[in-house]
């Protein structure tokens, strides 16, 4: 794998940018340290001369406390250097994670299907991570080493061109080597990066069902698959590390033959009298220092390998194109909203269809029950009217107007979803409530509460809506927590509201409670329930009865509960007689 060097600088392009102020300071420190680098040995040189043929003391002391002034420099610039990369490097990197987080909300159900949150949360985190180096100091890094790589070198020729000359060999064939093993190594970085994420998939699906794994005595199971992971992820780990030693051996070991070779070459010059013993300190102090910054170089090649695997994750993900595209901005009537779904079929496969040939129309302001077995197809057609997905065939409208010529936003803006998975933040009742929206009153809140029945739960709390909920927070029983989501619902005022199997986990008692709340909810304009407990459905102007995907019965409830011998009528029959026992 070889990313193209324009994929670089397209990133560095767009998140530098902002702060090139602080890219232009970083480079100004870095000349700096350049010179500091450059001039220390030079005026160390002329300290052991001037020492080997009786210089005076007061020069002696000058150029003693000159040198210890440059190195003190030296230090406060790479303190400096250290503190404006890292700032770089964390708003650029912050910035990417905000976008990469923005086009995951962006992207369709289908997607999220396919890809674990596990996964996901290594690319915005690990990928961007490692991408962290990279932002802050790989092209300033690569020019200023560069320049001090050609500025030592000038030096060594101005000393010898012999000294020059070998030396400038040893670079060069140290630079071509590690650039051909980065070549070759990078898709042992792109392995290891893709073993990171699966293994963190795995984690995160296996934690998520912590309970079930207790309960069936899988434990053993998740263990031993956790080690077969990690055993395969180490081998491709061990495979990518051996290729950055690599790197590390070569530099090390050409250097060697490098700093020999000039001692020798010094030995030989300072023998015939060509050179002092202050230039063959010179000369030694400059062998070092072209390690130094050809290792560095080496340091950002590794971490260009592993920036290879994870710029072309990043650009992958970045790419990904939702399914469902915002459409151009035509706005929905005002007011309880019409639904009406025209010949729509539907299927999560091309070739498995779920819903076949629905046609349903809904008044404004009535309430539609939904009923069926499961598989039916109940969720998925809750689905199409949020717009998770768009029907193979048909049109979904509301209001009259085809969802795909709405915007996502405005679409889900008149919508409330109640669902029997009710998912609360650790976060304040306030926040929970308004889900961080800080415009919301208080009062609105309380009479919201007051509505459902929730002011004495209110009054409990120790801090009332400044109460944290969660794991080290107040605890909301099951019932409780559905009146919340019915809370939230109501506080938005939306013109469609969805109540999908709201209450089909709770106990009777707690359900009554609920039932009083979804009642509440209900009012606020068109409403559809989809419910397995036919007593739900009392709110239900309307029944829909599915069946294999396909309208088994549709029709006012009052008339098809009044019939004996409509599908409907027989549910009703079926689940008195089950409470019966």
């Amino acid at each position: 794998m070889y990313v193209q060097l324009r994929h670089y600088w397209q990133l560095l392009a767009h998140y530098l940018r902002p702060h090139w102020l602080r890219i232009l300071l970083l480079a100004v420190i870095l000349c700096s340290t350049i010179c500091v680098q450059v001039i220390t040995p030079l005026v160390a040189s002329r300290f052991i001369d001037q020492a080997t043929t009786g210089g005076s003391m007061r020069d002696l002391a000058v150029l003693a406390l000159l040198t210890m002034g440059l190195a003190l420099a030296g230090q406060g610039l790479a303190i400096a250097e250290t503190y404006v990369a890292e700032n770089v490097s964390w708003a650029a990197t912050n910035a990417l994670r905000a976008d990469l987080v923005a086009h995951l909300l962006r992207l369709d159900a289908t997607f999220h299907t396919a890809h674990t949150p596990g996964e996901l949360i290594e690319r915005v985190d690990g990928d961007v991570a490692t991408l962290a180096r990279f932002f802050s100091r790989f092209v300033v890094y690569v020019v200023g080493n560069g320049i001090l790589l050609l500025g030592v070198l000038g030096l060594l020729y101005h000393v010898d061109w012999r000294v020059g000359l070998g030396m400038s060999t040893f670079v060069i064939l140290a630079l071509v080597i590690m650039m051909g093993i980065h070549t070759v190594a990078a898709p042992a970085w792109a392995a290891d990066r893709q073993a990171n994420a699966d293994f963190y998939s795995f984690l995160g699906e296996y934690l998520a069902g912590l309970e079930d794994i207790h309960s069936s005595k899988a434990s053993t199971f998740v263990l031993r698959r956790c080690a077969e992971m990690m055993r395969a992820w180490l081998t491709v780990t061990r495979k990518a590390q051996m290729w950055g030693y690599s790197l590390g051996a070569t530099s090390l070991g050409l250097f060697a033959l490098g700093t020999v070779a000039a001692f020798a070459l010094s030995a030989m010059l300072f023998k015939a009298g060509t050179l002092t013993i202050g230039t063959v300190y010179l000369i030694f102090q400059c062998t070092e220092m072209l390690r130094q910054p050809t290792e560095q170089l080496r340091n950002e090649v590794q971490d260009l390998q592993q920036a290879d695997a994870s710029i072309v994750r990043i650009q992958a993900l970045l790419s990904t194109v939702p399914r469902v595209v915002d459409g151009p901005g035509i706005t929905l009537p005002p007011g309880p909203l019409a639904v009406e779904l025209d010949s729509v079929s539907f299927g999560y496969g091309e070739d498995v269809p779920v819903l076949r040939d629905i046609n349903v129309s809904l008044a404004p302001g009535r309430v539609l029950g939904i009923v069926g077995r499961t598989g039916s197809g109940k969720t998925t057609l809750i689905r199409l009217l949020l717009r998770f997905y768009d029907p193979l065939v048909g049109v979904v409208r509301l209001g009259g107007v085809d969802l795909r010529t709405v915007r996502l936003t405005a679409v889900r803006a008149r919508i409330g979803l109640v669902t029997q998975e009710v998912h609360l933040f650790h976060a304040s009742v306030r926040d929970n409530l308004t889900l961080f929206d800080e415009s919301v009153p208080d009062k609105q809140l309380y009479a919201v509460l007051d509505t459902l029945g929730l002011t004495s739960w209110l009054e409990e709390l120790p801090r009332g809506l400044d109460t944290l909920l969660g794991p080290d927070g107040a605890k909301l029983s099951a019932g409780q927590a559905q009146v919340l989501a019915c809370a939230r619902i109501l506080l938005r005022e939306p013109d469609l509201v969805i109540l999908d199997e709201p209450s089909s986990r709770l106990d009777p008692a707690t359900d009554r409670m609920v039932q009083a709340a979804l009642g509440r909810l209900l009012e606020v304009g068109t409403g559809i329930i989809v419910a397995h407990r036919l007593t739900t459905l009392a709110y239900a102007d309307d029944i829909l009865v599915l069946e294999d995907g396909r309208v088994r019965e549709y029709g006012p409830r009052l008339a098809l509960a009044a019939d004996p011998s409509s599908r409907f009528a027989e549910l009703l029959r079926v689940e008195a007689l089950e409470v019966s026992r």
